[in-house]
């Protein structure tokens, strides 16, 4: 019996489900959309099963986050790098990424899956053959060259962008405010998965009433009794107790500014720019709900979605829509949280294509919004109240500068969380992705 014939340039169902998913997410990608968002609307549109999800992510992910490296692996194997088509060269950039990254995947499987990736390019059937050629060419020499990259990207000598697929303005400004040991700890901790980690709604009841219920082993914080640490892969969002508001995914890291702000009964409180609503449903459990909670956020739909998330969560919050700098709000509040729009290198293994979406201009222009938003919480918090200022960035400009910049007394934190202490700013906090195991936080708590 003859073998039914390949149907070239077609989406093809002989490479792995997973690799198909994360080409279609690459692809995505390249045309602008955001890789977490495409990851999850792809994995979903192509049926993915739970254990076929974090292999999928990782390669997803792990490329995006280290194409600049993948071009340089895979340009150094090409006569004329300029004339790979875009959708090739995403299949190359897999197949690299797979090659140099993924231990217990043999090279020649690598590269026979990598191939029938390129088959099943949408284009033109006739170039099929020439596109599964070049795939086939260039990803045997990667494979042969596999061990001498290797000691490339670990030898100093190989510039930081390279080694860490990182934008040079970037690398600079990272080394500049952190030093080069922090800076390239950072960055390399970036290209790793990032923290499972889960706060637990203690207003939908106790700690056990998920953990209990996991299935995967996990550990606690002892600085943060809500916090639980996840060991093992779990689709959280597909469980009950994500249904039912009884927890939501959250970095250790994004659990310090609410317990920073320290909501008091009865106080009344601000959050300024408070969707997607993790700090703002955090800071309402803290208090048990006995405070009067208002919530500012500027996009109509995304306040529409932080008020869905309240009465799941149980939350008692009063969504403002507006600009935080000139919303209409009456002032005299207790407490005032301030989670800025910033730059996000602390959090850039969750949001693996940010590195590639920020520019030089963007600490700079951000800074401006920070410390104008600032400036609007310490003028509507009470005498004696309090200003709590974070960031999910590490940059000197987006930070420190900004608290320094607003006056006020500077409250120690310190106290409260040993070890999480800013260098260089006393009293603040700073979190880093390869020394603490959590995303790279930035917390001030200004007294008026």
């Amino acid at each position: 019996m003859s073998r039914p014939r390949r149907q070239s340039g077609r989406p093809g169902t002989d490479a792995s489900p997973e690799r198909l998913t994360a080409l279609r997410v690459l692809r995505r990608v390249e045309e602008g959309a955001y890789a977490d968002r495409a990851f999850a609307a792809q994995a979903r549109r192509d049926g993915l099963a739970s254990r076929q999800r974090g292999p999928a992510m990782r390669l997803a992910y792990g490329t995006v986050q280290r194409r600049r490296t993948c071009d340089w692996i895979v340009d150094a194997h090409l006569d004329r790098p300029e004339r790979v088509e875009p959708a090739v060269r995403d299949v190359l950039r897999l197949g690299a990424y797979e090659l140099v990254w993924s231990d217990g995947v043999p090279a020649s499987a690598a590269v026979d899956q990598a191939v029938r990736l390129a088959r099943a390019v949408p284009g033109d059937p006739r170039r099929a053959s020439a596109r599964a050629g070049l795939v086939n060419a260039v990803l045997r020499k990667v494979a042969g060259d596999v061990d001498a990259l290797r000691r490339r990207l670990d030898d100093p000598a190989t510039p930081a962008g390279v080694r860490f697929s990182f934008p040079d303005w970037m690398v600079d400004a990272l080394v500049r405010d952190l030093g080069p040991e922090d800076a390239h700890g950072l960055m390399a901790a970036a290209n790793e998965p990032a923290e499972s980690a889960l706060r637990v709604n203690t207003l939908r009841g106790p700690r056990v009433t998920v953990t209990d219920r996991l299935g995967v082993p996990w550990h606690g914080d002892p600085l943060l009794p809500e916090a639980v640490v996840l060991e093992g892969a779990l689709a959280f969002e597909d469980t009950a107790a994500w249904e039912r508001g009884r927890a939501m995914p959250q970095s250790r890291a994004s659990m310090l500014p609410a317990h920073a702000l320290d909501p008091r009964p009865r106080e009344r409180v601000l959050d300024l720019c408070a969707a997607p609503g993790a700090k703002a449903t955090h800071i309402a459990a803290l208090a048990r709900n006995d405070v009067t909670l208002v919530c500012v956020e500027q996009h109509a739909s995304r306040a529409d979605a932080l008020r869905n998330l309240a009465r799941r969560m149980g939350a008692r919050l009063d969504v403002r829509v507006g600009d935080g700098r000139t919303v209409d709000l009456e002032g005299g509040f207790d407490a005032v949280l301030v989670d800025a729009p910033c730059s996000g290198l602390g959090v850039l293994s969750s949001r693996p294509d940010a590195r590639w979406r920020r520019d030089p201009e963007t600490p700079a222009v951000l800074a401006q919004l920070q410390s104008q938003l600032v400036a609007r919480a310490l003028e509507l918090v009470r005498p004696g109240g309090r200003v709590v200022y974070s960031t999910c960035t590490v940059l000197a400009a987006e930070n420190e500068d900004v608290v320094r910049a607003a006056g006020g007394t500077l409250d120690d934190l310190t106290t409260r969380f040993p070890g999480l202490g800013h260098p260089r700013l006393p009293g603040a906090l700073l979190t880093l992705p390869h020394l603490h195991g959590t995303d790279g936080f930035f917390v001030a708590r200004i007294l008026r």
